[in-house]
């Protein structure tokens, strides 16, 4: 007799790890986007462009060293990190348009 798990058992253990870091997941880009509001918000306010493409530069270079060092492909993390960029200033673009001309929010 065996203690390791049968492959069905090890099969839904991988999956409950899956589905326990995809909801920790889900909760940081929740905070995340929290926090790009308050920087929306921030932009709007003070008249600054939606976008800033040398952070975003950078965040991708930084991005792409952290996948690499944790063996993430490199380039998924930077096209998961684009779609999120692209998410941002979409929101930031929305937030700017809801501020009329001279009003401080």
């Amino acid at each position: 007799m065996t203690d390791q798990p049968s492959p069905t058992q090890a099969l839904e253990e991988l999956r409950h790890s899956i589905d326990n870091i995809d909801a920790a997941l889900v909760s940081m880009l929740a905070e995340r986007f929290r926090c790009t509001k308050a920087v929306g918000a921030l932009k709007a306010n003070n008249k600054m462009p939606p976008a800033d493409p040398a952070r975003e530069a950078r965040q991708i270079a930084r991005l792409r060293k952290l996948a690499a060092d944790a063996r993430l492909d490199p380039d998924f993390a930077e096209k998961f990190l684009n779609f999120i960029i692209h998410e941002v200033i979409r929101h930031h673009e929305a937030i700017a348009g809801a501020t009329q001309p001279g009003e401080k929010r």
